[in-house]
């Protein structure tokens, strides 16, 4: 097995990894419900859900034969012409537990280009309408992805460095708290009050990159509230939220107010395959629907709607929608908020948080507390070390487990944050 880490060496650059000076990577032969197994025969629980993509275990049984099926009848058509019944039927699935107000689904490859999706969705509205809208708002902290559009979106800092002069400009406001309130939303409706914004773009709750940072849902359905008065359009980033996260099936359910336009992926498969997926209401669709071909959108990606992807997250909600991963998922959430309580008044704990099945340990820390901390250098080989796969967002340690892990395992990981805590 020696032999594949060092080809691996050779030919393969890892994300996030730097060339010199990064951790190996671990060989892993398999993977079963919570565990991935080394070749070195280790079993590793995957706390973090393989970056939060795995909803119901490794090599879910009903997952694969869904794949293995769809893969003897029809593994991919252009979906420009053509449909198949797969993304039919998971069009239909998301379109059931989505907000009511969202009407038709566009088809892309993940996270990123669904926010892409979005962005040019937005921005292509107001331009079929023939009305200047350019401007674009987001959140402080905000990561929607990897591309130029997303980056752009997002917090500017190391990663988009190299990149800033080639990003589009926004406006940018502070993540709300009950502190700030009434702070950003005097600069909230300021900005909008021009009304040359097109859109606001937000990560509902929780902003998973920046740390793991949860706001109040109350003044989110302010900031929608005010943008809708002044017909700036809301896009929401559920691509880390969605398919039961937070506690419910999309975190714009603790909302009162609707977004106009969705982007999700992650969990839709389950993370068997890639998958994204932008949503948007009637609304949004009355300046695309005419006979003018110049209002097309014109958007497509090779692997649009992947007969595949769609097999999977057809299954994967198939067992979501069950009431026995709805148990699951309330398990986990009250299982995390006891957590919260053991740790919150530790004094080597900044601040202990949970939303539905994440919980986040913030560490207090000397000097840097971004994701260049010291300490994440630490963490990670602490844990692994464990046999518990948790990778820190600086100096926050989180937990975002597949569905089907039990209290005991929960346990387990828990006591070992305990551990590290302890030993700062």
């Amino acid at each position: 097995m020696n032999e594949f880490l060092k080809k691996d060496k050779e030919l393969i650059w890892h994300p996030f990894t730097p060339l010199q000076g990064g951790v190996d990577p671990i060989l892993i032969k398999s993977g079963n419900g919570v565990y991935l197994n080394t070749a070195d025969d280790k079993k590793i629980i995957d706390a973090v859900s393989s970056w939060w993509v795995n909803l119901h275990g490794h090599a879910n049984p009903v997952i694969a034969k869904a794949i293995a099926d769809q893969a003897q009848i029809l593994e991919h058509v252009i979906f420009a012409g053509f449909t198949h019944p797969q993304a039919i039927t998971l069009a239909e699935n998301l379109l059931n537990i989505l907000p009511s107000n969202q009407s038709k689904i566009f088809f892309s490859d993940n996270g990123s280009t669904a926010v892409e999706v979005a962005l040019k969705m937005a921005i292509q509205y107001w331009n079929n309408k023939e009305i200047k809208k350019e401007r674009i708002i987001a959140l402080d902290g905000a990561y929607h992805g990897d591309t130029f559009g997303a980056m752009s979106v997002g917090e500017r800092g190391m990663f988009t460095n190299p990149f800033h002069a080639l990003l589009f400009d926004v406006d940018v406001i502070d993540l709300p708290s009950f502190d700030n309130e009434s702070d950003v939303l005097h600069k909230f409706e300021n900005l909008v009050r021009s009304r040359d914004v097109a859109a606001f773009i937000f990560e509902p709750l929780l902003q998973g990159a920046a740390g793991m940072r949860t706001y109040p849902a109350e003044i989110l359905d302010k900031l929608i509230r005010i943008a809708k008065s002044f017909d700036t359009l809301c896009i929401a980033d559920e691509v880390l939220t969605g398919f039961g996260r937070t506690g419910k099936m999309f975190a714009c359910d603790y909302l009162a107010e609707k977004p106009d336009i969705m982007a999700i992926s992650k969990g839709i498969t389950g993370g068997a395959m890639a998958l994204g997926v932008t949503s948007c209401s009637n609304k949004i669709l009355e300046a695309f629907d005419n006979d003018d071909f110049t209002k097309t959108f014109f958007h497509g990606h090779s692997y649009t709607a992947n007969p595949l992807a769609c097999a999977a997250a057809n299954a994967s909600y198939s067992i979501l929608v069950d009431q026995v991963c709805q148990n699951e998922i309330k398990m986990i959430t009250e299982s995390h908020k006891g957590f919260v309580k053991r740790m919150k008044d530790h004094d080597k704990v900044r601040n202990a948080r949970s939303l539905g099945t994440m919980v986040a340990i913030e560490l207090e820390v000397k000097g840097e507390t971004s994701y260049t901390s010291e300490i994440r250098k630490r963490i990670y080989p602490f844990f692994i070390e464990r046999n518990i796969l948790l990778r820190p967002l600086g100096n926050t340690i989180y937990i975002l487990p597949p569905y089907l892990i039990t209290a005991e395992e929960l346990e387990t990981i828990y006591k070992a944050i305990e551990e590290f805590v302890a030993s700062i």
